[in-house]
Protein backbone atom coordinates (compact mmCIF):
# COMPACT_ATOMS: atom_id res chain seq x y z
CA UNK A 1 0.00 0.00 0.00
CA UNK A 2 2.90 2.23 1.16
CA UNK A 3 4.04 1.84 -2.76
CA UNK A 4 0.71 2.66 -4.36
CA UNK A 5 0.20 5.79 -2.08
CA UNK A 6 3.54 6.96 -3.44
CA UNK A 7 2.54 6.39 -7.36
CA UNK A 8 -0.86 7.96 -6.41
CA UNK A 9 0.66 11.35 -4.57
CA UNK A 10 3.14 11.67 -7.64
CA UNK A 11 0.63 11.94 -10.15
CA UNK A 12 -1.97 14.19 -8.72
CA UNK A 13 1.71 16.04 -7.75
CA UNK A 14 1.84 16.09 -11.83
CA UNK A 15 -1.65 17.13 -12.74
CA UNK A 16 -1.02 20.16 -10.26
CA UNK A 17 2.06 21.02 -12.07
CA UNK A 18 0.60 20.85 -15.25
CA UNK A 19 -2.60 22.82 -14.36
CA UNK A 20 -0.53 25.46 -12.94
CA UNK A 21 1.68 25.68 -15.82
CA UNK A 22 -1.25 26.13 -18.49
CA UNK A 23 -3.12 29.17 -16.21
CA UNK A 24 0.41 30.33 -15.90
CA UNK A 25 1.50 30.57 -19.40
CA UNK A 26 -1.61 31.46 -20.53
CA UNK A 27 -1.80 33.18 -24.01
CA UNK A 28 2.07 32.29 -24.69
CA UNK A 29 1.34 29.43 -27.19
CA UNK A 30 1.27 26.78 -24.73
CA UNK A 31 1.24 23.06 -25.73
CA UNK A 32 2.04 20.87 -23.85
CA UNK A 33 4.66 19.67 -20.99
CA UNK A 34 6.95 16.68 -19.91
CA UNK A 35 8.13 15.73 -16.12
CA UNK A 36 11.17 13.55 -15.89
CA UNK A 37 12.77 11.91 -13.21
CA UNK A 38 16.52 12.44 -12.50
CA UNK A 39 19.10 11.31 -10.21
CA UNK A 40 19.43 14.39 -9.26
CA UNK A 41 15.91 15.97 -9.56
CA UNK A 42 13.11 16.63 -12.03
CA UNK A 43 13.47 17.85 -15.57
CA UNK A 44 10.19 19.31 -17.08
CA UNK A 45 9.95 20.01 -20.80
CA UNK A 46 7.38 22.71 -22.09
CA UNK A 47 6.66 22.66 -25.53
CA UNK A 48 5.30 26.12 -27.01
CA UNK A 49 4.93 27.94 -29.87
CA UNK A 50 6.87 31.12 -28.85
CA UNK A 51 9.38 30.09 -26.61
CA UNK A 52 10.80 33.55 -26.33
CA UNK A 53 7.89 35.07 -24.45
CA UNK A 54 8.35 31.90 -21.50
CA UNK A 55 12.14 32.81 -21.59
CA UNK A 56 11.89 36.09 -20.95
CA UNK A 57 14.42 38.48 -20.53
CA UNK A 58 17.93 37.07 -19.22
CA UNK A 59 15.51 34.10 -18.51
CA UNK A 60 13.62 35.59 -15.31
CA UNK A 61 10.15 34.37 -16.03
CA UNK A 62 12.20 30.76 -15.81
CA UNK A 63 13.59 31.46 -12.81
CA UNK A 64 10.33 32.95 -11.06
CA UNK A 65 8.51 28.95 -12.20
CA UNK A 66 11.35 27.31 -10.67
CA UNK A 67 11.13 28.52 -7.21
CA UNK A 68 7.08 28.54 -7.30
CA UNK A 69 7.92 24.97 -8.36
CA UNK A 70 10.05 24.25 -5.80
CA UNK A 71 8.35 26.04 -2.99
CA UNK A 72 4.42 25.30 -3.61
CA UNK A 73 4.64 21.76 -5.06
CA UNK A 74 8.21 20.68 -2.85
CA UNK A 75 9.95 19.84 -6.41
CA UNK A 76 13.41 18.64 -5.73
CA UNK A 77 15.85 21.06 -7.80
CA UNK A 78 13.36 21.23 -10.64
CA UNK A 79 15.13 22.49 -14.25
CA UNK A 80 12.52 24.24 -16.96
CA UNK A 81 13.98 23.62 -20.53
CA UNK A 82 11.56 25.27 -23.18
CA UNK A 83 11.20 23.57 -26.46
CA UNK A 84 9.46 24.96 -30.15
CA UNK A 85 6.73 22.53 -31.45
CA UNK A 86 7.72 22.29 -35.07
CA UNK A 87 4.29 22.10 -36.81
CA UNK A 88 2.24 24.47 -35.00
CA UNK A 89 -0.72 23.29 -37.51
CA UNK A 90 -0.63 19.62 -35.84
CA UNK A 91 -0.74 20.81 -32.25
CA UNK A 92 -4.66 20.89 -31.00
CA UNK A 93 -4.11 23.09 -28.24
CA UNK A 94 -2.11 25.70 -30.12
CA UNK A 95 -4.80 25.64 -32.37
CA UNK A 96 -8.13 26.04 -29.90
CA UNK A 97 -5.53 28.75 -28.77
CA UNK A 98 -5.09 30.60 -32.47
CA UNK A 99 -9.06 30.37 -32.39
CA UNK A 100 -9.58 31.97 -29.17
CA UNK A 101 -7.26 35.28 -30.18
CA UNK A 102 -8.92 34.87 -33.61
CA UNK A 103 -12.74 35.62 -31.78
CA UNK A 104 -11.84 38.12 -29.60
CA UNK A 105 -10.12 40.16 -32.48
CA UNK A 106 -13.02 39.89 -34.94
CA UNK A 107 -15.80 38.77 -32.77
CA UNK A 108 -18.33 36.28 -32.73
CA UNK A 109 -20.21 37.24 -35.84
CA UNK A 110 -17.08 35.36 -38.25
CA UNK A 111 -17.05 32.15 -35.98
CA UNK A 112 -17.90 30.35 -39.25
CA UNK A 113 -15.35 31.92 -41.15
CA UNK A 114 -12.52 31.00 -38.63
CA UNK A 115 -13.55 27.68 -38.10
CA UNK A 116 -13.30 26.43 -41.42
CA UNK A 117 -9.99 28.23 -42.68
CA UNK A 118 -8.24 26.16 -39.19
CA UNK A 119 -9.73 23.23 -40.22
CA UNK A 120 -7.82 23.64 -43.91
CA UNK A 121 -4.75 24.63 -42.77
CA UNK A 122 -4.47 21.09 -40.71
CA UNK A 123 -5.63 18.99 -43.39
CA UNK A 124 -3.48 21.03 -45.88
CA UNK A 125 -0.96 20.46 -43.49
CA UNK A 126 -1.33 16.78 -43.73
CA UNK A 127 -3.58 16.11 -41.17
CA UNK A 128 -5.92 12.30 -41.72
CA UNK A 129 -9.10 14.31 -39.85
CA UNK A 130 -10.10 16.83 -37.56
CA UNK A 131 -12.80 18.12 -35.78
CA UNK A 132 -13.38 22.06 -34.82
CA UNK A 133 -16.12 22.50 -31.88
CA UNK A 134 -17.27 25.97 -30.63
CA UNK A 135 -19.68 26.20 -27.71
CA UNK A 136 -21.57 29.17 -26.34
CA UNK A 137 -23.48 31.90 -26.59
CA UNK A 138 -22.30 31.56 -30.48
CA UNK A 139 -24.43 33.93 -31.97
CA UNK A 140 -27.48 33.87 -30.53
CA UNK A 141 -28.26 34.21 -26.76
CA UNK A 142 -28.94 30.88 -26.29
CA UNK A 143 -26.05 28.40 -25.64
CA UNK A 144 -25.34 26.22 -28.51
CA UNK A 145 -22.50 24.40 -30.21
CA UNK A 146 -21.04 24.45 -33.78
CA UNK A 147 -19.15 21.86 -35.54
CA UNK A 148 -16.60 21.60 -38.26
CA UNK A 149 -15.28 18.15 -39.80
CA UNK A 150 -13.32 17.25 -42.34
CA UNK A 151 -11.49 14.02 -43.43
CA UNK A 152 -11.60 10.39 -41.24
CA UNK A 153 -11.57 11.28 -37.51
CA UNK A 154 -13.02 8.30 -35.51
CA UNK A 155 -15.24 8.76 -32.55
CA UNK A 156 -14.85 4.62 -30.76
CA UNK A 157 -12.08 2.27 -30.18
CA UNK A 158 -8.38 2.03 -29.78
CA UNK A 159 -8.02 4.25 -31.90
CA UNK A 160 -10.21 7.20 -31.26
CA UNK A 161 -8.59 6.80 -27.44
CA UNK A 162 -5.10 6.41 -27.90
CA UNK A 163 -3.63 8.56 -30.82
CA UNK A 164 -6.34 11.19 -31.18
CA UNK A 165 -5.06 14.25 -30.25
CA UNK A 166 -7.34 16.88 -27.86
CA UNK A 167 -7.14 20.80 -27.29
CA UNK A 168 -9.38 23.10 -25.44
CA UNK A 169 -9.68 26.30 -24.65
CA UNK A 170 -11.97 28.61 -22.69
CA UNK A 171 -12.31 32.51 -23.44
CA UNK A 172 -14.18 35.13 -22.18
CA UNK A 173 -16.64 37.30 -24.34
CA UNK A 174 -18.88 40.25 -23.50
CA UNK A 175 -21.59 37.35 -23.73
CA UNK A 176 -20.33 34.96 -21.88
CA UNK A 177 -17.47 32.10 -21.96
CA UNK A 178 -17.12 30.20 -24.81
CA UNK A 179 -15.45 26.85 -25.11
CA UNK A 180 -13.37 25.57 -28.09
CA UNK A 181 -12.37 21.79 -28.31
CA UNK A 182 -10.00 20.42 -31.25
CA UNK A 183 -9.32 17.08 -32.26
CA UNK A 184 -6.81 15.72 -35.03
CA UNK A 185 -5.75 12.53 -36.18
CA UNK A 186 -2.14 13.02 -37.04
CA UNK A 187 -0.61 11.93 -39.99
CA UNK A 188 0.89 8.29 -39.95
CA UNK A 189 -1.43 6.75 -37.57
CA UNK A 190 -2.32 2.94 -39.00
CA UNK A 191 -5.66 1.97 -38.93
CA UNK A 192 -6.84 -1.82 -38.24
CA UNK A 193 -9.26 -1.79 -40.56
CA UNK A 194 -7.07 -0.22 -43.06
CA UNK A 195 -5.84 -2.52 -46.07
CA UNK A 196 -2.30 -2.27 -47.29
CA UNK A 197 -1.14 -3.58 -50.80
CA UNK A 198 1.87 -5.16 -51.63
CA UNK A 199 3.58 -4.29 -54.62
CA UNK A 200 5.20 -7.78 -56.38
CA UNK A 201 8.75 -7.49 -58.15
CA UNK A 202 8.56 -9.64 -61.37
CA UNK A 203 10.86 -12.77 -60.87
CA UNK A 204 14.35 -12.22 -62.38
CA UNK A 205 16.62 -15.43 -63.15
CA UNK A 206 19.71 -14.64 -61.87
CA UNK A 207 22.62 -15.75 -64.76
CA UNK A 208 25.11 -17.35 -62.84
CA UNK A 209 28.74 -16.52 -63.81
CA UNK A 210 31.23 -19.76 -64.12
CA UNK A 211 34.53 -19.77 -62.46
CA UNK A 212 37.21 -18.37 -64.56
CA UNK A 213 38.70 -22.27 -64.55
CA UNK A 214 35.78 -23.97 -66.28
CA UNK A 215 35.81 -20.41 -68.25
CA UNK A 216 39.59 -21.69 -69.27
CA UNK A 217 38.42 -24.81 -70.18
CA UNK A 218 35.72 -23.93 -71.83
CA UNK A 219 37.34 -23.19 -75.63
CA UNK A 220 39.79 -26.34 -74.97
CA UNK A 221 36.69 -28.46 -75.54
CA UNK A 222 35.63 -25.83 -78.25
CA UNK A 223 38.56 -26.64 -80.31
CA UNK A 224 38.79 -30.49 -79.40
CA UNK A 225 35.12 -30.74 -80.63
CA UNK A 226 36.31 -29.07 -83.55
CA UNK A 227 39.24 -31.27 -84.30
CA UNK A 228 37.43 -34.55 -83.76
CA UNK A 229 34.07 -32.89 -86.41
CA UNK A 230 37.59 -32.74 -89.33
CA UNK A 231 38.74 -35.95 -88.67
CA UNK A 232 35.12 -37.91 -88.89
CA UNK A 233 34.68 -36.02 -92.11
CA UNK A 234 38.22 -36.94 -93.75
CA UNK A 235 37.31 -40.63 -92.41
CA UNK A 236 34.10 -40.65 -93.89
CA UNK A 237 35.54 -38.70 -97.61
CA UNK A 238 38.65 -41.50 -97.33
CA UNK A 239 35.67 -44.47 -96.87
CA UNK A 240 33.66 -43.22 -100.06
CA UNK A 241 36.44 -43.34 -101.97
CA UNK A 242 38.40 -46.82 -101.53
CA UNK A 243 34.79 -48.38 -101.80
CA UNK A 244 34.63 -48.09 -105.98
CA UNK A 245 38.71 -48.98 -106.36
CA UNK A 246 37.45 -52.35 -104.82
CA UNK A 247 34.18 -53.03 -107.39
CA UNK A 248 36.17 -52.45 -110.05
CA UNK A 249 38.68 -54.99 -109.24
CA UNK A 250 36.02 -57.55 -108.77
CA UNK A 251 34.57 -57.07 -112.06
CA UNK A 252 38.21 -57.57 -113.79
Amino acid sequence: MVIERKFVKDKTREYAVKDFLSRYLDRVGFSHIEIQKTPVGYTILIYSSKPGLIVGRHGINIKEIQDTLQKEFKLESPVVEVREVENQDLDPQIMAEKIGTQLTKFGVARFKAIGHKSIEKMMQVGAIGCEVKISGKVPSTRARFWKFRAGYLPKCGNVAISEVLKGFKAILLKSGIIGITVKLLPPGVKMPDQVYMKELKPATQEVKEAPKEEQKEAPKKKERKKVEHKEKKEKHKTEKTEAPKEEKKEGI
